[in-house]
């Protein structure tokens, strides 16, 4: 079984003293929330981070280069915390009385049986077949949480250098982002990420709080320690942006994973598929900088969001690697493609359980859980060979034209020209550019939209005259696999695939197995330990 060890409490007894001045506090709503109500005049510790430019280096992020952090950010802080309100019996069950075992098999799977988990779980309470939906206030959203379930708001710093503050006021006009407990936990340290909060902004990701989220990771410094995400239609349970994370001391099975190499873009992100697993995806890793990473996967995911593809997000490695997974569990479940033996284990596969966390409600399931079982429902979850490769050919348009901006904004800071006439944010205007209709096979309410020809027109030249390397590889390889899917050629592993296209164009045929990194890491004592305590 499992074990994690605890941490002693910290910097909890303020909390105590500002929990009585806030029960004799007089106006709000009465229940000492994190809306405008009540959130007036609080105060909360402050963790604020050191953010980087793009040519900062990586030991400059984690603050190695200088000193160390105030606080051990992870072990000391996050974690006292959490334990805290546990103590305070903040949650809805003791997650830690949950059984955890190891699945026999290569794969390493991960099962633990939470059977209180979605009897007491808040309820979907929006459609699943649209990925965006507009905020509504009307339902459960987080500024209605106590102010007691927050452990800290997560800023960068205003000087550049990592601080610590214990009672910081909440700056309301500038509306904070926060770390709060997750009070359906899945394991010890669980907490929500909430970019925002008082923007009430709804479930989709956009370029500052993937940002958020990755500097998060980046702080975290320990490897057990994981970010997730899921969209609306990948099981994300409640419409107000928020991200998951929690540590596991074992390597995660998609972590493992062997992959193959695509493509390096030019701000340095390399971008593999996975091989092997049973969910399709692809994974980002390196960047110049973080920045680099950060703006290259944000604009995948809002390629994906914008075109109503449900996915899963995963950051991993202290925000150095990040999985991207799109799926379409929910779809087959609404077409009835999902067998009866699979919708009776009440499994929901998000992020943790695509990833090897499998979250069983039923003793008979943890009993006879298998790395056979666990593959055949992830199987489900995983788009089919040739709705992968056409969704990819719409990312790869995606972050290409985000790469080259991302170029043009670093030549204009250079240059000391206006950097702010770069969005952060847009529509995808060159994906149409295939002879045949830009849908995703499946339902109607899973089309990718077609954008205006003058557009499309515009943006597909300037990807091409800027980075022809980049581009038109992408769209050859996409669509050089779609031909021979069609042609009956499916039956073609990924692998030769890929090793054919990567002679031919690239010279490199380079399949990486990160599970050959942890080994190489266990032995150098680095992935297994981490300052003082495992």
């Amino acid at each position: 079984m499992l074990r994690i060890k605890r941490v002693p409490t910290v910097v909890s007894n303020y909390q105590k003293d500002e929990a009585e001045e806030g029960a004799r506090r007089v106006g709000g709503c009465g229940r000492n929330c994190l809306n405008k109500c009540c959130i007036q005049g609080a105060k909360l510790p402050l963790y604020a981070f050191k953010r980087v430019n793009q040519t900062q280096s990586e030991k400059d992020v984690l603050g190695h280069d200088t000193k160390e952090p105030p606080v051990a950010f992870l072990d000391s802080l996050l974690l006292g915390e959490w334990e805290d309100r546990m103590q305070r019996g903040l949650f809805r069950y003791d997650v830690t009385a949950c059984e955890t075992k190891v699945i026999p098999g290569e794969c390493g799977f991960i099962a633990q049986l939470n059977e209180g988990r979605h009897l007491k779980k808040r309820p979907t309470e929006f459609r699943v077949d649209k990925v965006l939906q507009p905020f509504d206030g009307n339902k459960f959203n987080f500024t209605k949480v106590g102010q007691e379930e927050v452990l800290f708001q997560f800023e960068a710093s205003e000087d550049g250098e990592v601080q610590f503050h214990p009672n910081a006021p909440v700056d309301v006009e500038n509306s904070p982002s926060v770390v709060a407990i997750n009070v359906s936990p899945i394991e010890y340290g669980h907490v929500l990420l909430i970019p925002r909060i008082l923007e009430c902004l709804p479930q989709r990701i956009d370029r500052d709080s993937f940002s958020f989220a990755l500097y998060m990771a980046a702080e975290a410094g320990n490897p057990y320690f994981r970010v997730g995400y899921n969209s609306l239609g990948a099981f994300a349970t409640i419409n107000h942006l928020h991200f998951q994370a929690y540590y596991l001391a074992v390597p995660f099975p998609i972590e493992k994973a062997p992959t193959n190499k695509i493509t390096t873009l030019a701000g340095g992100v390399k971008i593999s598929e996975l091989l092997n697993y049973p969910v399709r995806g692809l994974v980002f890793e390196g960047g110049n900088a973080l920045q680099d990473l950060s703006n290259t996967v944000s604009d995948a995911c809002i390629c994906l969001q914008d075109n109503n593809i449900p996915y899963n997000v995963l950051i991993s490695d202290c925000g150095k690697r990040v999985f991207l997974l799109p799926q379409c569990y929910a779809e087959k479940q609404a077409l009835g493609e999902v067998s009866a033996e699979l919708l009776d284990t009440q499994v929901n596969p998000a992020v943790w359980e695509i990833s090897g966390h499998m979250v069983l409600k039923r003793k008979k399931d943890f009993e006879e859980a298998s790395e056979e079982n666990a593959w055949r429902l992830l199987a489900v979850v995983s788009l089919s060979e040739e709705r992968f490769q056409e969704v990819n050919a719409f990312i790869f348009e995606a972050i290409t034209c985000g790469d080259n901006a991302n170029a043009d904004i670093s030549e204009s800071l250079h240059g000391e020209a206006d950097a702010d006439a770069q969005p952060q944010s847009r529509k995808v205007d060159a994906i149409t550019t295939s002879s045949g209709p830009a849908m995703v096979p499946g339902t109607h309410e899973c089309l990718v939209l077609l954008y205006s020809q003058g557009t499309r027109e515009h943006s597909s030249h300037d990807v091409e005259e800027r980075a022809p390397s980049t581009a038109k590889e992408f769209k050859r390889v996409a669509e050089e696999k779609l031909r021979e899917l069609k042609k009956g050629m499916a039956n073609q592993t990924s692998e030769k695939v890929y090793d054919g296209v990567e002679e031919a164009t690239i010279g490199d045929s380079n399949v990486d197995s990160i599970e050959n990194r942890f080994k190489k890491q266990e032995e150098g004592a680095d992935y297994r330990k981490r300052g003082e305590n495992e």
